[in-house]
C-alpha cells in the first residue's frame, strides 16, 4: 500500500485514490491503515476507501489488484489452497465486473495466481481477456535477483529473462535471451550445470523456502513485483526490454 501511495506503481505524477477492501473481521485494523496513510501525508494520494463491500472497493476502479486469498502455509503447495478461494474469486469477478471502470485491468496474486485469474474471467466476461492477468514479475524478479547474486553485478544490469508457465514450481526461468549490458548471461556465467538446475530449482522453490523461514508467504517481494507489473503493463517497457506477466492463452 505505501508503495502504491508513493507513486511506485503508477508513476511519480499520477495521483491516486486508494480502495481498500479486506474481510469484516479486519475492519478496525484496515480502518487503521487508513488512519495510517491518512497521517503519512503522500503527496500523491488523493483519497482512501476502506471498506468491507466488495461493490464498495470495485466501484469505478481502473486498476484492481486482487491480493484476497487463503494463505499458503508451510508444507502447501499453491494449488492446495485452491478450492479455498474460489467463492472469493467468483463474488469479487461479479462486484468488478457490474461496478469496475469499462476498461479495468486487474492483476491476480492470490495463489494460485493462473487459477484464480481463470476463475476471475469466468466471472467477469465482460471484462476483456487482455485486461485481466496474474502476477509472475515476482519469479521474474527471483530470476533477475539470482543471476545478480551469481555475477556479481546490479540487478538493474541484467534484461529480458522469461519466466514461461503457471506461477508455481512447475514454472520454467529462461535466461536464453538474459543479457547483461550487451553480453548475453550463458556467455558470462559459463556454468550450464547451474544454469540448467541449482538456478531453476531455486526459483522456482523461493516461495517455499521463504515461507520455512519466516512462516509466512511472501510479503515485500510480492508487494514490489505487483507494482512492478502494473508500472510496466500501464507505462510501457524500455526499448529492447521485456517482463514476464500471466496472461489469457490464445493457444499458441
Amino acid at each position: 500500500v505505501p508503495m502504491i501511495a508513493r507513486g511506485i506503481m503508477l508513476g511519480a505524477d499520477q495521483p491516486v485514490i486508494l480502495h481498500m477492501l479486506d474481510i469484516p473481521p479486519a475492519a478496525e485494523a484496515l480502518n487503521g491503515v487508513k488512519m495510517e496513510l491518512v497521517d503519512a501525508a503522500f503527496p500523491l494520494l488523493k483519497g482512501v476507501v476502506a471498506t468491507t463491500d466488495a461493490v464498495e472497493a470495485c466501484t469505478g476502479v481502473n486498476v484492481a489488484v486482487m491480493v484476497g486469498g487463503f494463505p499458503r502455509k508451510e508444507g502447501m503447495e499453491r494449488k492446495d489452497v485452491m478450492s479455498k478461494n474460489v467463492s472469493i474469486y467468483k463474488s469479487q469477478a461479479s462486484a468488478l465486473e457490474k461496478h469496475a471502470a469499462a476498461n479495468c485491468k486487474v492483476l491476480v496474486v492470490a495463489n494460485p495466481a493462473n487459477t484464480n485469474a481463470l476463475i476471475l474471467k469466468e466471472f467477469a466476461p465482460s471484462i476483456p481477456e487482455k485486461n485481466i492477468t496474474c502476477l509472475t514479475r515476482l519469479d521474474h524478479n527471483r530470476a533477475l535477483g539470482q543471476i545478480s547474486e551469481k555475477l556479481g553485478v546490479q540487478v538493474s544490469e541484467v534484461k529480458n529473462v522469461i519466466i514461461w508457465g503457471n506461477h508455481s514450481s512447475t514454472q520454467y526461468p529462461d535466461v536464453t535471451h538474459a543479457t547483461v549490458g550487451d553480453k548475453s548471461v550463458p556467455e558470462l556465467i559459463k556454468d550450464d550445470e547451474w544454469l540448467k538446475s541449482g538456478f531453476i530449482s531455486t526459483v522456482q522453490q523461493r516461495g517455499a523456502a521463504i515461507i520455512k523461514a519466516r512462516k509466512l508467504s511472501s510479503a515485500l517481494s510480492a508487494a514490489r513485483s505487483a507494482c512492478d507489473h502494473i508500472r510496466d503493463w500501464v507505462c510501457g517497457t524500455p526499448e529492447g526490454t521485456w517482463v514476464s506477466m500471466g496472461v489469457y492463452s490464445d493457444g499458441s
